[in-house]
């Protein structure tokens, strides 16, 4: 009996510590800006141990289920003197004690609550439960009331962030006896803005991006006067920006009855081409009487070394300079076949499960940063749509911040009904972890990097899911995307079976899953946008890690044979292949369709078209790379091309 009473005593003892920490302040929306929302979790003795607590976060919309959606286990940390512990964004000031990733906190009607126990003992989707509950809090912003997560955590009270109407932040907050308030938010500090009161200190620099060679002056200030010399070491190195590529000391000291100090950092211009890099400015250890009030500050230095490319971007393209790395006999099978034979022998290249390979949708950020890489800086890539550059460095992950990239679906994922992500794809294991495929995997076009381009976060989400023909691009744009999105979407269509591209606007409805329009658009976008350079490039990069090509760039032709003018004919890749490959100027396609393509390395000069019978019908002068609208009766013909007092004769098709 003597020992039962123990066991009981030493439970009550255990309760009753843990059950000193709680939830005493909350955040979940903060307008604008999903970096600066906050839990701060307090307990009644200052620098409290919170080993064997968790935090679990539930998510009580219809969706959720009353389920959580993150756990935090708190084992190895403790308060502070004020008893507070800080769990919050990547910018919240003054820094939290754990740093979550943006929008990790959810708003709506959710739920936070401190557990006895691990992480383990709250998997993802575990429903809420008052077993070893030590405290919880029901939040909303101006929601319902969601009366089954209240009867789960044995609450009567659901509290709204937004109760005020204040348009500007506000956080719920736990008062002395217990009850709570909404106002101005307080991280950090006791709410009632009792306790000690600790000196912040911060990082600051004239400006956020630097090129190389370019001197930073870095600047560290205190709230507060210090009373005794404050001596400190930072870093500032940083993935591939290492110690060799500045010089100076990070090692700094403010002087007593000072707030601030200020040390230089050289930035060696190297001349290698590394890349633009990120340099973190990154706070050591400081005394306990001080608090961070920001940390880990970025630092873009732009490298001056790029390399430019010898082929024009899609807005001044240019042909015949990258050339077809595919293998000599790639596209044999296709000979002599027409219509559905055709498609079928493509989709058996293309799709092949002994060859083709695919990958994660992580390791798509760096399979577009090198085909999708702008001509004009090797440290930039080129966006679809809005038709400019943009930093490598400014991917945008799983947001669509301003001014960042993005990956996009040419073929929205809504549409095409791409499963979800599995657990692969968020590891980025590189060129040599891959899965085979086949033509029935369509789960494999989440991330085919034939069907994604870089693009513009905010124009990423503009674009939606609309049919190509609904959707036209931003204002004001030259369209020289549009060819390149065709040919994307002829590719899809044909590597996975399941996937449709059809005239018109098809409605959204079950019957028209896996459904995009508009075939004719299409067609058309293929043909006056042909494809260049950036493109072939592209196919080349993507064909090293997929072991496919997109035939429709190498062989544009096919297009008309499958959707276009030449449906039901016999294709051949053979007429005029010798003579281009004999010579300096390559012209193309062939047979023609509506318009050919001269392309030369250097040089310039003029081209005739005669009928059979010797008559002269089209002279033209071209100049590296010329596009000839060509409007003739279908039939052979004979070109004549002079340069450098030389003259060539060649035969061409037009259909």
């Amino acid at each position: 009996m003597k020992r039962l009473y123990f066991l009981v005593f030493i439970i009550l003892c255990v309760e009753i510590s843990f059950g000193q920490v709680v939830i005493n302040e909350l955040d979940s929306d903060t307008p604008g800006t999903d970096t600066q929302e906050f839990i701060e979790l307090k307990s009644n003795a200052p620098n409290f141990s919170l080993d064997g607590l968790v935090l679990v976060l539930f998510n009580g919309s219809s969706s959720g289920g009353d389920s959580s959606y993150f756990t935090l286990d708190l084992d190895g940390f403790s308060t502070d003197a004020n008893g507070i512990f800080l769990i919050g964004g990547p910018e919240v000031s003054p820094v939290p004690d754990f740093v979550l990733f943006e929008n990790t906190i959810q708003n709506g009607t959710d739920a936070a609550a401190i557990y006895l126990g691990n992480e383990e003992d709250y998997p993802e989707g575990t429903v809420a439960t008052t077993a070893n509950l030590l405290d919880a809090i029901i939040h909303d912003t101006d929601d319902a009331d969601d009366t089954g997560l209240m009867t789960l955590l044995g609450l009567m009270e659901q509290i709204n962030e937004n109760e005020n109407n204040n348009k500007t932040t506000e956080s719920i907050q736990r008062k002395n006896d217990g009850t709570y308030e909404v106002k101005t938010p307080t991280p950090g500090i006791p709410n009632d803005g009792s306790g000690v009161q600790f000196n912040g200190i911060m990082i600051s620099t004239q400006f956020d991006e630097y090129n190389e060679g370019d001197s930073i002056d870095i600047v560290f200030t205190t709230e507060m006067n210090i009373t005794s010399n404050l001596a400190f070491d930072f870093t500032i190195t940083n993935g591939s920006f290492t110690t060799s590529d500045y010089s100076g000391s990070t090692s700094v000291t403010i002087p007593t009855g000072m707030n601030t100090v200020t040390t230089t950092i050289q930035i060696i211009n190297d001349n290698d081409n590394e890349g633009d890099e990120v340099m973190r400015i990154t706070f050591g250890s400081i005394p306990s009487d001080f608090v961070r009030l920001n940390d880990n500050k970025e630092i873009r230095i732009i490298d001056d070394d790029f390399t430019v490319a010898s082929w024009g971007s899609p807005l001044n393209p240019t042909f015949g300079n990258v050339s077809n790395t595919a293998l000599v006999n790639y596209y044999d099978s296709l000979e002599g076949l027409s219509d559905g034979a055709l498609a079928q022998a493509i989709q058996d290249i293309i799709a092949d499960p002994a060859v083709v390979r695919t990958h994660s949708y992580a390791d798509i950020v760096e399979i577009l940063s090198s085909a999708d890489q702008s001509p004009e800086n090797s440290n930039q890539v080129w966006l679809l749509y809005t038709e400019q550059n943009r930093s490598k460095l400014d991917f945008a992950g799983f947001t669509d911040a301003s001014d960042s990239w993005n990956r996009e679906h040419t073929y929205p994922r809504s549409r095409g009904e791409f499963n979800n992500y599995r657990e692969f794809d968020d590891i980025a294991d590189g060129m040599s972890g891959f899965f085979t495929t086949n033509a029935d995997s369509l789960r494999h076009a989440n991330s085919d990097a034939h069907g994604l381009r870089a693009t513009d976060s905010n124009e990423n989400s503009s674009r939606g899911n609309q049919h190509y023909g609904e959707y036209n691009g931003p204002t004001a744009n030259q369209g020289s995307w549009k060819g390149d999105v065709a040919r994307g979407i002829f590719f899809l269509v044909i590597r996975y079976k399941a996937l449709q591209v059809v005239n018109g606007f098809p409605e959204d409805t079950d019957n028209s899953i896996s459904e995009l329009g508009d075939l004719t658009t299409l067609v058309d976008w293929h043909r006056n946008d042909p494809p260049d350079d950036f493109e072939m490039n592209r196919n080349n990069i993507i064909y090293t890690w997929q072991f496919n090509r997109n035939p429709f760039i190498d062989q544009p032709d096919l297009v008309e044979y499958i959707w276009g003018n030449n449906v039901g004919q016999t294709w051949s890749n053979t007429l005029s292949i010798d003579e281009n490959d004999k010579s300096e100027v390559l012209i193309y396609p062939n047979p023609v369709n509506d318009y050919l393509m001269v392309s030369t390395k250097g040089k310039q000069g003029d081209l005739e078209i005669f009928d059979t019978l010797g008559n002269l019908l089209i002279t033209h002068h071209f100049n590296e790379s010329t596009k000839i609208d060509i409007n003739l009766s279908s039939g052979l013909y004979l070109l004549r091309i002079k340069h450098n007092n030389i003259s060539e004769m060649r035969r061409i098709v037009i259909k």
